[in-house]
């Protein structure tokens, strides 16, 4: 009995410390700031982890066109649905949602300098070649760059770029959607078509048996 009593006062103990610890530390304001924690981690590159890939299109909300890749170091959102140069390839660069962007046929990357200027990149390494998808509430996306904070992707109506000191998140120069390209949307299933059983000797001798 006595080791019982004394088991049961060791875990009330614990328990009364447990309470002191976590009334001390709110009244101290050091709640853990998971907000911040998530954004941090959201930053980070993943270096170890196998890179995942998505290919797309990009709707111009402006143009109404896509978004395309040229193999003379030109983009723009001129292009049509399904067009070979609008097919890009998009790169995930850390667990949040943050990303590269490259034409699949001439394999640039979407990059911008200091200038506001969209540019192309073969390599991509850098920061400026970093974009943060922003999920809007009319269902548009819009890309941050990652190096130069507040400045978007963006296209005119004519689809030349925009500089991204003119850009912001709510006009509509910056919104975009991703749309399949259109050799991967599915095709129509075809109607189902019996497929002939293999007939060997004794089969076909009797297919002859009952048609005499």
């Amino acid at each position: 009995m006595r080791l019982k009593s004394s088991r049961l006062g060791y875990v009330l103990l614990q328990f009364m410390a447990l309470c002191y610890y976590t009334q001390t530390t709110i009244q101290s304001g050091s709640v853990p700031d998971f907000k911040h924690h998530v954004s941090k981690q959201s930053r980070l590159s993943d270096r170890t982890s196998r890179r995942l890939t998505r290919t797309y299109q990009l709707y111009s909300r402006t143009s109404g066109k896509h978004v395309q890749v040229l193999g003379n170091r030109r983009i723009n959102a001129n292009g049509e649905d399904g067009d070979i140069h609008a097919k890009l390839v998009v790169e995930t660069e850390t667990f949040g949602s943050q990303v590269r962007i490259r034409g699949e046929k001439t394999g640039y990357y979407i990059c911008m300098n200091k200038r506001g200027k969209l540019i192309l990149q073969r390599k991509g390494c850098g920061r400026d070649c970093i974009f943060t998808e922003i999920v809007l509430e009319n269902n548009y996306t819009a890309l941050e760059n990652a190096k130069y904070k507040g400045w978007y992707m963006a296209f005119t109506r004519k689809g030349r770029p925009r500089k991204a000191t003119e850009t912001q998140q709510h006009l509509r120069e910056a919104h975009f959607m991703k749309r399949l390209h259109q050799g991967q949307l599915f095709t129509e299933q075809k109607p189902f078509e019996l497929i002939p059983y293999p007939l060997n000797k004794r089969t076909k001798h009797r297919q002859r048996m009952s048609v005499n």
